[in-house]
């Protein structure tokens, strides 16, 4: 029993289960803002029975969703101390500003989000939700700059010291504008507001289908959502996808050699639609489009693309898993692109949206689609830098603990797979109770005056006074 495998092992699970929350929160956070402003805009009551319905979802989203992110800290010490001191003058700072101005904004607000809503204003509680919004959005950020810097690492000096290795900062802005950021941000933020997107369709089209008394919730909720998901699901791929991808050909060439299994330097490289890696024979098969690849790595159809025996052999990602993961969330992109504009030719054919079974349940589905887009896109990004933990300074073998026994790992990874189950079937569980009793009626949620409290003091006072 390896450590240092299970201790990856573990990392790839708990931060796999963790990604399948925060572009939720940041995808439903920019729609809750949305449905707000339709309600100050219109003052229709149906935007403000839909915010409530959605701010409870939220919390749940947002209550996973930091119980798993948590957990991912504690892992540098345990597993990676040798990382942890190499990069921790970097990454440390990092994470701990992502903690205190981002993390601590969201959290300040949510409570006013999640209990003001009959409480405070309309204004004052879209603004409560446009800071969750926006703090679950700069948290993102930060997290983004410090993964960014281990794939493209930029602004620092490494300096032998008393503890080793260590790598410092040197220059702010290089660290955290390193050349992968900007990037990466955008397809992520994209994404994640596909995703949110995604759940709301899912959720109206529900109605639709099987919650009859909420029916007209749902046609709202899909004509907020479903704008949001057409543009971004056409931006993504052929805008923010291509400059993820422009930017892995000029800083990491061999990382998209195994993403495309390209094997030798290949003028007019064609791009690989579905196919398979066979490593023994270095020969990728599958459908493939002339050209298309130096086209959209250079802007050149001539240009050539460096393949992996041009890099040595120990600098090489995993192939296969680099290479299914990549063409899996190209494909799902291009999926997303003909669901979006689909169900717009059924929404403005008559309104025909609404009665399409068939329409209907590819919507429902589509959340789940978007989940695993998120995260095979996540695994790209990760196997695809590997056997670097950090690029081309520090790599992952040499990143582990030299004291962990493997099978403490392996009883810690079958508690975190027991654990990260009933969190997950919780989840699903709470998060159907609340689609299936479906929004409450605006009458129910606000029947609790906003002076309930003090009229019960002021009662206590009184009979003080009779007595």
């Amino acid at each position: 029993m390896d450590p240092l495998f299970l201790s990856r092992v573990q990392f790839a699970l708990t931060a796999s289960f963790h990604f399948i929350y925060p572009p939720l929160s940041m995808g439903l956070g920019l729609l809750l803002v949305i449905i707000g402003v339709n309600y100050l805009r219109t003052r229709d009551p149906k935007w403000r029975q839909l915010s409530f319905f959605w701010v409870k979802v939220y919390g749940l989203v947002f209550a996973i969703g930091v119980a798993t992110g948590i957990v991912q800290e504690f892992e540098f010490g345990t597993n990676w101390p040798e990382y942890s001191r190499f990069v921790g003058n970097i990454f440390g700072s990092l994470l701990a500003a992502e903690g205190v101005f981002a993390f601590f904004l969201e959290g300040g607000f949510l409570g006013l989000m999640l209990f003001g809503g009959n409480r405070l204003g309309p204004r004052m509680w879209l603004l409560a939700i446009f800071m969750v919004a926006f703090g679950a959005h700069f948290s993102a950020l930060w997290i983004l700059m410090a993964n960014s810097w281990m794939q493209t690492p930029a602004g620092y000096v490494v300096t032998q010291t008393p503890m080793g290795t260590q790598a410092f900062m040197t220059n702010f802005s290089e660290t955290v504008f390193t050349p992968s950021f900007l990037p990466r941000l955008w397809h992520t933020w994209v994404a994640a507001w596909m995703t949110g997107a995604a759940l709301m369709l899912s959720v109206g089209a529900w109605f639709l289908l099987r919650v009859k008394q909420h029916a007209e919730l749902g046609k709202a909720t899909i004509r907020v959502a479903l704008p949001v998901f057409v543009i971004f699901s056409i931006l993504q791929v052929p805008l923010f996808g291509a400059r993820q991808a422009e930017n892995v050909t000029q800083h990491q060439p061999v990382k998209l050699a195994a993403m495309e299994g390209v094997w030798e330097d290949t003028a007019c490289a064609p791009m690989t639609v579905v196919g398979w890696i066979d490593e023994a024979n270095q020969t990728t098969y599958g459908i493939k489009i002339p050209c298309l690849l130096s086209f959209l790595a250079y802007g050149d159809i001539n240009a050539t693309v460096q393949g992996l025996n041009s890099f040595p052999a120990d600098t090489w990602p995993p192939l296969q898993i680099t290479f299914q993961s990549y063409h899996l969330m190209i494909n799902l992109g291009m999926v997303f692109i003909g669901i979006g504009l689909l169900a717009a030719l059924f929404f403005f054919w008559g309104r025909r949206l609404w009665r399409s079974t068939f329409m209907l349940w590819i919507l429902v589905l589509t959340i789940f689609l978007t989940e695993v887009a998120t995260i095979v896109g996540w695994w790209t990004a990760e196997f695809g830098r590997q056997p670097w933990i950090v690029w081309e300074l520090l790599r992952t073998v040499d990143a582990g603990s030299p004291v962990l026994l493997g099978y403490q790992v392996l009883i810690s990874n079958g508690m975190f797979i027991v654990l990260y189950a009933i969190l997950f079937v919780l989840f699903i569980f709470l998060l159907n109770e609340k689609i299936q009793h479906g929004p409450d009626s605006l009458a129910s949620m606000e029947e609790r005056p906003v002076n309930a409290l003090p009229d019960t003091f002021r009662e206590i006072f009184r009979r003080q006074a009779r007595a």
